[in-house]
């Protein structure tokens, strides 16, 4: 200790606290617990550390001068969420190198950005999911006063903030909280290790521990929602669980600032319970991440059917996706084995974030390759009008809007050496069956996250700007067309012509009418299609050589009986709208 350490003793509470009052405390002074008399450890709860994750942790000011005192939020009804990861969505990966971009996204038409986790990970590289203090915002990233600073900046604009957490699991490097409590059981095992304690002895003050975590997200930093990362992860057989009072304690916290705050569930289990209102036996979450649709969409685009993928692929499962949401509910995997989900009929649209790319997708493959990689300029047009023209909320990853194509990779900068070796072990094993098409990238080598790192100048390139021009257009449709403006799954009908891999679509809304018609062969088709009688107009052809494609044979104005022959070029889709009252 130096001279102008001080070392003061805390009193033992009920429930394993510990309490003192230091006095003559400033910003900026640094600190840390000393256990069992001799080791010392940051804050499991620190606010700030700013010299990384084995460091003392620093007091910071929560006082911030605010500028969001009118916002109130968005409806979810209205949330085009763009998912960002912040240390490759700029070169400089800060949260205040975002802000120069936010006008530019708010013209595209989105409407919320969603930034991967944010919490204290071990090095500068990390997609956030090995984070390690819950409450301390990342360092090199700008620490908390540059995400209040990007937080204010987009609630200017109209644009709300969602913040994806990680409840589930703690990184394996610096995770010194198992040392302060009874963090983890060994009553289950999770891919991480021991499992996080939400249900054994002590673990109210754990779940408490993590409620605080949300609501210090939604109050002090003005975070509009949370997507709670991998809640199949999150084990917990208590008759009141912990999701349940997760969500009882963020609304009556979100009344409580008149904001309209939600949480938003991402798993794998297709269970509608996490959606389901508490009357209905549910957790009463917000929304729900949308695999199935993901699923159903990237096997009819690239041909994919290894792992997860081979209970998908045809036309059909993308149509039960717009019609129910969960393409699985209750019907039997062959990729589980067993019958799989259960149905969400019942769950109005809005509540499921829709996407046809996100970190996670690309991410996770070998080599981190986009869909731009992968399919033809036809192909991610098709993508964004099954995605952007569906009934459910959209979510775009950074870089789709102009078909970037820099990969996202998988990328670490642990500081344990064995841990590291470790990992560059597991990632080859896992794809040693794909070792023929290269090898997996080191997540260790700085080289790798650059590589992940945005070109954002590609958008004033072709076809790239085009592309962006066609998200836009898209995006503008959804909003001024009521029919697709609408978002509700009963308000439409659909019908599936698997041989010709057609999704017929119709979308209705105070008298007006869209049909939507998606081609996913891959050579031209001539067919007859179902059109109400009347008088058609198109409104936007992803084949017509405004927007690169091979030219257009569908007419700009439909005059139909009840059946149209019409001719379709491959991976492509067109709209219509009715000029008259149906």
């Amino acid at each position: 200790m130096s001279p102008e350490d001080r070392l003061v003793p805390l009193k033992k509470h009920d429930r394993g606290y510990f309490q003192g009052i230091v006095p003559d405390v400033e910003p900026g002074a640094l600190y840390f617990y000393r256990l069992d008399g001799d080791k010392e450890r940051p804050d499991p709860a620190s606010k700030f550390q700013p010299q990384g994750v084995h460091q003392p942790s620093q007091v910071i000011d929560p006082n911030f001068p605010w500028e969001d005192g009118h916002w109130s939020g968005l409806s979810l009804y209205n949330y085009v969420i763009y998912e960002l990861h912040v240390g490759t969505f700029t070169p400089e990966g800060t949260f205040e190198a975002i802000i120069p971009h936010l006008d530019e996204l708010k013209d595209l038409g989105i409407t919320a950005i969603e930034l991967m986790p944010v919490a204290q990970f071990p090095g500068s590289r990390n997609w956030g999911y090995d984070g390690v203090h819950p409450f301390a915002v990342q360092n090199t990233y700008g620490g908390p006063e540059g995400l209040k600073k990007l937080v204010n900046a987009c609630h200017r604009r109209g644009l709300a903030v969602v913040l994806d957490v990680v409840y589930n699991h703690f990184g394996p490097e610096g995770n010194y909280i198992q040392e302060y409590g009874y963090y983890f059981t060994k009553r289950y095992r999770t891919p991480w290790g021991d499992a996080v304690n939400f249900d054994d002895a002590y673990s109210d003050e754990v779940r408490r521990f993590f409620i605080e975590n949300a609501l210090y997200w939604i109050t002090e930093c003005h975070i509009d929602a949370l997507r709670l990362d991998a809640l199949h992860a999150i084990l917990d057989h208590s008759a009141q669980t912990f999701l349940k009072d997760l969500a009882e304690a963020v609304h009556e916290q979100a009344d409580k600032l008149n904001r309209r705050v939600y949480l938003m569930a991402e798993s794998d289990l297709n269970d509608v319970r996490l959606i389901n209102p508490p009357e209905l036996g549910g957790f009463n979450l917000d929304a729900h991440w949308l695999d199935d649709f993901h699923h159903a969409l990237h096997t009819l685009l690239t041909g994919e059917d290894a792992g997860y993928y081979q209970d998908f692929g045809g036309v059909r499962h993308l149509a039960k996706a717009f019609q129910e949401g969960f393409i699985y509910s209750g019907q039997y995997s062959r990729f589980r084995r067993r019958r799989h989900g259960s149905s969400t009929r019942h769950i109005a649209a809005h509540r499921f974030i829709a996407f046809a790319q996100n970190h996670d997708q690309i991410g996770n493959s070998m080599l981190g390759k986009r869909l731009s990689q992968i399919v033809s300029l036809e192909g991610l047009k098709l993508a964004a009008g099954v995605l952007i023209l569906s009934p459910f909320i959209p979510l775009l990853f950074m870089g789709e809007e102009y078909a970037e194509t820099a990969p996202f990779q998988y990328f670490i900068s642990f500081l344990d050496q064995d841990l590291v070796a470790s990992v560059q072990r597991g990632r080859k094993v896992e794809f040693e069956a794909f070792h023929a098409g290269g090898e997996p990238p080191d997540p260790q080598s700085e080289a790798t996250f650059q590589r992940s790192t945005l070109n954002h100048g590609l958008k004033t390139q072709e076809p790239h700007r085009t592309v962006w021009e066609f998200y836009r257009e898209l995006l503008r449709l959804r909003r001024e067309l009521p029919p697709l403006a609408h978002l509700s799954k009963e308000h439409q009908e659909v019908l599936v012509f698997e041989q010709a891999k057609v999704l017929w679509i119709k979308r209705l809304y105070d008298r007006q009418a869209a049909l939507q018609i998606f081609h996913f062969g891959s050579e031209p088709l001539d067919a007859a299609m179902p059109v109400p009688q009347g008088e058609w107009q198109k409104v936007v052809d992803s084949a017509d050589s405004m927007w690169r494609g091979p030219g257009s044979r569908v007419p700009a104005i439909l005059a139909s009986t009840g059946e149209v022959g019409l001719t379709f070029a491959p991976w492509s889709f067109v709209v219509f709208t009715n000029t008259g009252a149906l």
